[in-house]
């Protein structure tokens, strides 16, 4: 039994909507409710735009983005129409909407953290992801059963993992973006840049493949700390769209 009141307001929002599946998810039906229309259409340098004359809202997403990245970018302009449209006008790059953003103290990361909630809400992934396991094929799999983001997927298990994880985001220049999980320990740090010996390197740089499979490698080729020499990582790495390399780490069980 769900205790609405511990619900987020994004919770809140789709349950009173009668969502209870992840295919109940609309959007576009939501926003259409709240007084705002949404388009399709070509933007100049940005994601998606929010115009409101304080009674009725024009929304207009990004037509050439994939549909997660566009239902992500529709739920962070629904948040600024339900919470903070006393402006006349929000106009979002791409930069500042992602879930990878959400930890900033600022209205778009506040934004960001509501959208999470609208596409991947807590109530419906927890069942779902319940004794599956942290890799990128798990993700896809989110991804596709939410119509959200393999992005926004992998930061949703591993900021609800119980164990050490992360999910970090590296392009060829070096590491854009990483999101960790509670149980990270505090001293081990992140490198910058991808060790020669991953996958995740293979993929940047060699492109012989998409996405590796599930395996071990050795934990100081990802991070510094104490004692790293002595652990071990699960990884798995993808290509995304933008040619940018997505990878799941999970601390593993040493030799």
């Amino acid at each position: 039994m769900i205790d609405v009141q511990s619900l987020t307001p994004a919770e809140r929002l789709l349950w009173n909507y009668g969502f209870r599946k992840p295919e109940h998810i609309d959007l576009e039906g939501i926003a259409l409710a709240r007084g705002a229309s949404v388009i399709y259409r070509s933007l100049d340098g940005c994601a998606a735009r929010l115009l409101t004359d304080g009674e009725k809202a024009v929304i207009s997403i990004e037509k050439s983005d994939n549909r997660g990245r566009q239902r992500f970018s529709l739920g962070h302009e629904l948040a600024h129409w339900i919470n903070d449209a006393k402006r006349s006008s929000f106009k979002c790059s791409s930069e500042s909407i992602g879930p990878q953003n959400s930890e900033a103290a600022s209205v778009e990361a506040d934004a960001n953290v509501y959208a999470s909630q609208l596409i991947l809400p807590d109530y419906m992934v927890a069942p779902w992801s319940q004794g599956r396991l942290m890799t990128l094929n798990v993700a896809v799999e989110l991804a596709e059963a939410f119509k959200a983001s393999v992005t926004a997927s992998a930061i949703k298990l591993v900021k609800r993992s119980s164990g050490p994880a992360c999910v970090v985001c590296h392009s060829q220049r070096g590491r854009r973006w990483f999101v960790r999980s509670r149980a990270w320990p505090l001293d081990l740090y992140l490198r910058s840049e991808l060790h020669q010996d991953t996958a995740a390197f293979e993929i940047a740089f060699k492109a012989t493949n998409r996405m590796s499979t599930p395996h071990k490698e050795e934990a100081k080729w990802w991070m510094s700390g104490r004692d790293v020499f002595r652990m071990m990582v699960q990884s798995q790495s993808m290509k995304l769209a933008d040619e940018t390399v997505l990878t799941m780490l999970a601390m593993a069980p040493a030799h």
